[in-house]
């Protein structure tokens, strides 16, 4: 007799609803633009669902075993966007690598590798976590390896994601709370002086903290974001309706596609779309932390990076829209226009499903 395998239905269902979700309000927030940003971005759907699907078909052993060569993708993939004549440069950094009518964006792919390495190393030294100070350091190392690569392009975003992740997840397999504080503490002060070395950056965080004050210069995107939250009040203009995508505001199918969700739909449609993000990282951890009590260590800890690594995403996103945090170029997962960012977003999620489906077959 033919076991059926069970997935969790309730993070799917919240998984398409985000993605049909955000490519209706790609297609509104870019009506102003040319029209083959909808169509590129169906087709980044359609490659996201294959990337999907093929995910999901791949054993976690196979992840497991090449865990080290994952990490060297993800320098070789840094290395490469700084390559004169392989990196495109956009908007004065250099993140992608041309692949004639589209791009690869090495800072998510690397995301997706590097929760790959973590994971597979945790798996293997967790019982030394506790003892062995220099087992915390390794990681770390590892993982600053691809910082500076990143900080180099720059993409000052992916490394805050990044760091936060990859502390998490040492705090989770085991590490010693003396510990975990003081690389927290060395981690803060580290993101402190790049947040302030560069004049661009420092700009930010003065233009952060009143922003009116230079809504026509630093802060215009900012105040223009506020402009289109105050706008929709609690049931929004209706969809296709708000004015601030508009060119009034910079980048509303992409980073700021969440003000233009605010302006639309209203406060009814921010916050539904604030719980299916927060819903589907609930499950992913309740995944996770399943898989770590059957001592499915590699499983688990994967399962642990997916879902810090999408909600610290989210919350940032969510900040920088609504003036909690200093301007940042970071996507809303599964929701804003961006092929690469959709595609390793859903990669992911098959990851976490995978994890699930060989729980459920063990089990």
């Amino acid at each position: 007799m033919v076991r059926m395998i069970r997935v969790d239905n309730a993070l799917v269902v919240a998984w398409l609803s985000v993605l049909a979700i955000g490519t209706v309000m790609v297609a509104s927030s870019s009506v102003a633009m040319s029209e083959t940003y909808i169509a590129r971005h169906a087709v980044f759907v359609v490659v996201s669902l294959v990337a999907f699907f093929f995910v999901l078909s791949v054993p976690l052993s196979v992840w497991e075993k090449y865990h080290r060569i994952a990490w060297l993708l993800a320098v070789l993939l840094c290395l490469l966007v700084l390559l004169p004549g392989v990196g495109r440069e956009v908007n004065g950094a250099t993140r992608t690598i041309g692949l004639g009518a589209f791009s690869l964006q090495a800072s998510e792919v690397a995301k997706f590798l590097l929760l790959v390495y973590l994971a597979g190393y945790l798996a293997r030294f967790s019982d030394d976590m506790r003892d062995k100070p220099i087992v915390l350091f390794i990681p770390l190392s590892m993982m600053g390896v691809v910082a500076v690569l990143l900080l180099m392009e720059p993409d000052f975003g992916s490394v805050v994601v990044l760091g936060v992740t990859s502390c998490a997840l040492l705090f989770i397999a085991g590490a010693r709370l003396r510990h975990f504080l003081l690389i927290v503490i060395v981690a803060m002060g580290v993101l402190v002086v790049l947040a302030v070395w560069q004049p661009y950056r420092l700009e930010r965080v003065i233009t952060f903290t009143n922003p009116w004050q230079f809504a026509f210069g630093s802060g215009y995107q900012l105040t223009q974001a506020l402009i289109a939250f105050g706008r929709g009040e609690f049931f929004g203009l209706g969809l296709g309706e708000g004015i601030q995508k508009l060119f009034y505001l910079p980048e509303a199918h992409n980073d700021f596609i969440f003000a233009v969700i605010a302006e639309e739909l209203g406060l009814f449609g921010a916050v539904t779309v604030v719980v299916l993000l927060a819903f589907m990282v609930v499950r992913i951890l309740r995944v996770a932390c399943t898989a770590i009590g059957e001592r499915r260590l590699f499983a688990g800890y994967l399962a642990y990076g997916v879902g810090i690594l999408l909600g610290v995403q989210c919350l940032i996103n969510l900040g920088v829209n609504t003036g909690v945090l200093p301007t940042k170029g970071l996507t809303l997962p599964f929701i804003s226009y961006g092929g690469n960012s959709l595609v390793v977003c859903c990669a992911m999620l098959a990851l976490v499903l995978r994890v699930q489906i060989e729980g459920d077959h063990r089990g």
